[in-house]
């Protein structure tokens, strides 16, 4: 008896030995399992970061009204905007221009059309809505002309537009447009300084479409891109600049501040006037995955597969991004020239969050002018006026036009 008892203990202790193994082969195989969709899902967002994306439909064609020239689009956030705006659609037309906002309800929103669509014009129900406006240089009837940037990449296209007087084309503009575009974002700025009298280079820059691809063809998020706008500052002096303001949009604004820190004509830059900019990235992408609802962690973790340099090959980048080398606040006190910061508070892509902490860093060099409404670089197109007459202001209290032109 006590020998059947001390067996069958022996195999209830066995038994439960075995129990606990296979849980914990399952907890495993489970955390196992986490850890792999967790390892994707990072990298596939980190890939979304640097890899240049086709641009996205963000609203769709409900009607067109070809006899009263206006079209009705889903309401969102921007297609209620007010001001003038430009849509990128398929079909008969590839971009349509269009104006003010005719009426609206809690789904749609009718808006005035300002390039005209006939009847037999087909356009897919598919948009996105841009804040470009311009698409083409020929569009702002200014003279110009084709040409070329030869950077370390290769040769990046540019437009050239000349200042009205040879007198006062010492003072160039370079535009540097943001991620994801092309320069032709750019063309809103281009009046606003050609009646300043100031020279618009406006560049392209590495990955960006227009320009030499990499090896890759990823982003560095400004860390290697502002070297192509290096190239453009050595350009413009060849060619008789002698004080050259950056502007950047979005993550132009990143290559400008950091073509501004490291650049070998630092003594040639006047200032940087910045729209919308990145100031820092891990603000950016922080705000974003909340936006997209993602765990903070997996942001986090996001943001150091970016940083590190051994993980580039699954996200396609050339390298290891340096995050803090990318944060003017932390390095508010490098900085030496004066510039403008244009931000809406309701951005929506770039929070103005690090804007204004770069402007309490550094008062003695740094203006931030908010808006409200506004949203992402649409600043221009919500409120021309009160944009143009800023960046005027600041141009004419810095000394960076004749009196002739500031009067």
């Amino acid at each position: 008896m006590k020998a059947s008892r001390r067996a069958v203990a022996l195999d209830s202790r066995f038994g439960s030995a075995a129990a606990l193994r296979a849980v914990i082969v399952a907890l495993a195989t489970a955390l196992f399992g986490v850890c792999v969709a967790l390892a994707v899902v990072t990298v596939r967002i980190a890939r979304r970061v640097v890899m240049p994306a086709a641009r996205a439909a963000d609203t769709r064609i409900l009607n067109v009204d070809v006899a009263a020239q206006t079209i009705t689009l889903t309401r969102t956030p921007d297609t209620v905007l007010p001001g003038r705006y430009g849509l990128f659609t398929t079909g008969a037309a590839e971009y349509l221009k269009i104006g003010s906002v005719l009426s609206s309800d809690s789904g749609s929103v009718k808006r005035k059309l300002l390039t005209e669509v006939e009847g037999d014009m087909h356009l897919a129900a598919e948009a996105a809505f841009s804040g470009w406006y311009f698409q083409r240089p020929e569009e702002l009837h200014l003279p110009f002309t084709e040409e070329h940037v030869h950077a370390a990449v290769g040769s990046c296209p540019a437009w050239l537009f000349p200042a009205a007087s040879a007198e006062s084309a010492e003072t160039w503009v370079i535009q540097i447009h943001g991620r994801g575009t092309t320069r032709a974002e750019c063309l809103r700025a281009v009046p606003v300084f050609h009646a300043l009298g100031i020279t618009s280079l406006v560049v392209s820059y590495r990955n960006d479409g227009e320009a030499p691809r990499t090896r890759t063809g990823s982003y560095a998020l400004g860390a290697t891109e502002w070297r192509d706008v290096d190239a453009a500052i050595a350009w413009a002096r060849r060619r008789g600049a002698q004080r050259i303001i950056l502007m950047g949009w979005s993550m132009g604004g990143a290559n400008a501040l950091q073509a501004a820190l490291g650049s070998a004509h630092r003594e040639r830059i006047a200032g940087l006037i910045l729209d919308s900019p990145v100031v820092d990235w891990r603000t950016v992408l922080t705000y974003q995955g909340r936006a997209l609802g993602l765990p903070a962690p997996v942001t986090g973790l996001a943001i150091e597969t970016l940083r590190a340099d051994w993980t580039a090959p699954a996200t396609r980048s050339e390298g290891g991004i340096p995050f803090d080398r990318l944060d003017i606040v932390a390095r508010a006190g490098e900085l030496r020239h004066p510039i403008l910061l244009l931000h809406s508070d309701d951005d929506g892509f770039v929070p103005s969050s690090a804007s204004h902490a770069l402007a309490e860093a550094r008062p003695d060099l740094v203006e931030l002018q908010t808006f409200s409404t506004a949203r992402h670089t649409k600043l221009w197109n919500y409120d021309q006026e009160r944009w143009t007459e800023a960046i005027g202001d600041w141009v004419r209290r810095h000394g960076l036009v004749t009196e002739e032109v500031a009067s």
